[in-house]
């Protein structure tokens, strides 16, 4: 298989049967961020890796998070330095090495009466936060006037506003970021399948030594044998040390956070904003793609891992929340085109409410062999990949092994990332957009492929001039179709979920534009995989489903 071929979803049978043909060195359970992070890392240091996910790459949290790349200010309110000082490197790191998904983004902490940071708190905080997070000079915080405040975002309200504070969070598609990843780490060789779920774990002398795995397509199964198994399920971890009979001490407790999306024409916010609730929480606003999505609730969570819903409650906290923020918008129900409900796989501390509870990560090694990597963030998963990295190699070198090199994913760029860094990513995408006009596109067109595929945009633009015709045929715009099939070949796109949902995001932020090329973006796949009329049809009614859920949300959990 060529390296293309390799993550493309017609050959995600082959990639099974390879996982099942000979040992391998790691097998890391867990398509999300932190999986795939493992995946690139392992692989890169000359470990024969292997990946199942049970769902789609990313359909679990790591489509479902803020969105953003960040330091957290709330935990220096929780004393976690530390923490502090890792996240917000490692932003600098993600931005460098895959600069399409990842942009800074000034954020305005507004100071209001009786506030949640007051003058003397917010600058201090902030300037500790720059500090620890290594943050460049020109991003460093400053403080601001009431007016000035209100320059920036004439929105907020003015009542009870004292001035602000001002510094650079980075905004990223985390769902792409995943998937981003995941194909760095096919480039080098590892195999990686969707919708492979394991239902049993294998052992030899009380020792785990495979897994047998479903594909959830075909419903072949297939056991595969590695010297290291890795447990990076998020919030199915549990699941998996419940069938490894480790389940001890240490638990999750799952949260669940809520997004909202409003059309920007609706909530013109000009700029983002990390602002109060009367409850004295602290919620987001930001805009992105013509729209304003707000977040994040944080509420415990005991219902379906799988689909958490967003409920009538949910929405109404977050509407109260920003029309207290932001008085004269008088947002209300009919304003909500859609949102997202995603789980935080937190571990458990007795007595502590979901907000009090740590985001640091933590190993667990059962008496089997397995290895669990439970809570932790987005923002922390390369190191997060890491610290699992060495403990592997570390067991392997210790068993008779070879010895293996040390990480090297900070300078690894991503899928896509070959742009020449950051500093040149804003020529580089003006270049490719006048590419992508010579064919043809519209320059809205163009701007989003380039976006959304950074140094692959040019192998869009390739199918762009091939598939004309057959986009005609199809009753899809090229550029559409063009993503779509590059999505199946080289980005493993197996439903039409997995395109419309976390390789575009359209679910999120353009639910209309999902609507109105479902159709034929599933008959296209149907044609290409050879499903009969059920198969698509099903298809297509899972698909209606999550924008059901999307854009109308339950009366309860």
């Amino acid at each position: 298989m060529t390296k293309q071929a390799q993550f493309s979803a017609e050959h995600r049978q082959e990639q099974l049967r390879e996982m099942a043909g000979a040992p391998l060195d790691l097998l890391v359970i867990g398509g999300g961020i932190t999986g795939a992070g493992i995946a690139l890392d392992a692989q890169t240091r000359g470990l024969k890796t292997g990946l199942v996910e049970m769902q789609d790459f990313g359909a679990g949290t790591s489509s479902r998070s803020t969105k953003l790349i960040h330091g957290g200010l709330r935990y220096l309110k929780q004393l976690e330095f530390k923490l502090v000082a890792e996240v917000g490197k490692e932003r600098a790191i993600v931005y460098e090495n895959a600069p399409h998904v990842t942009t800074p983004e000034w954020m305005l902490l507004p100071m209001i009466e009786g506030g949640t940071y007051g003058k003397l708190a917010t600058s201090v905080g902030l300037m500790i936060y720059d500090s620890l997070a290594g943050v460049k000079r020109n991003e460093r915080r400053i403080m601001l006037s009431k007016a000035e405040t209100l320059r920036r975002e004439p929105l907020l309200r003015e009542d009870k506003l004292k001035g602000g504070g001002y510094y650079v969070e980075y905004r990223t598609d985390d769902a792409r970021l995943t998937i981003e990843t995941m194909k760095a780490a096919a480039d080098r060789g590892a195999l990686a399948v969707n919708y492979a779920k394991v239902e049993e774990l294998l052992y030899e002398g009380g020792k785990l030594k495979g897994v047998r795995v479903v594909d959830m397509l075909s419903g072949e199964t297939y056991d595969i044998f590695a010297r290291k198994i890795v447990n990076a399920t998020g919030p199915w971890v549990d699941t998996i040390r419940e069938k490894d009979g480790s389940k001890q001490g240490k638990r999750l407790h799952l949260t669940k956070g809520v997004h909202l999306v409003i059309d920007g024409g609706r909530f013109p916010l000009k700029q983002a904003i990390y602002f109060d609730t009367p409850d004295g929480r602290m919620v987001f606003a930001i805009p992105r793609d013509g729209k304003t999505y707000v977040g994040t609730t944080d509420t415990n969570y005991s219902g379906d891992i799988v689909h958490p819903r967003t409920t009538t409650a949910d929405r109404d906290y977050i509407l109260t929340a920003a029309n207290f923020m932001f008085p004269s918008l008088k947002l209300t129900a009919a304003d909500v085109e859609s949102s997202w409900s995603g789980l935080r796989p937190l571990i458990h501390e007795d007595g502590k409410s979901p907000s009090e509870l740590s985001r640091k990560d933590e190993i667990f090694i059962a008496p089997s062999g397995l290895i669990t990597i439970a809570g932790g963030k987005l923002t922390g998963y390369r190191k997060m990949a890491e610290r699992i990295v060495n403990l592997v190699t570390g067991q392997l070198q210790e068993q008779g092994g070879a010895s293996y090199p040390g990480c090297s994913t900070d300078r690894i760029k991503l899928s896509g990332g070959d742009v020449g860094g950051s500093a040149q990513f804003k020529a580089f995408a003006e270049t490719k957009v006048r590419d992508g006009e010579a064919l043809g596109l519209t320059k809205r067109q163009a701007e989003s492929i380039v976006q959304r595929y950074g140094s692959n945009a040019d192998r869009v633009f390739q199918r762009c001039t091939l598939l004309r015709e057959e986009a005609e045929q199809a009753g899809l715009p090229v550029d559409v179709l063009a993503s779509l099939a590059y999505g199946i070949d080289e980005e493993m796109v197996a439903t039409p979920q997995d395109f419309f949902v976390r390789r575009t995001g359209a679910v999120y932020f353009d639910i209309a534009w999902a609507q109105r090329w479902k159709q034929p973006a599933t008959a296209y796949m149907a044609k290409r995989f050879g499903w009969t009329p059920e198969v698509a049809e099903e298809h297509l009614r899972r698909l209606d489903v999550l924008l059901h859920d999307a854009a109308t949300p339950a009366a309860s959990e």
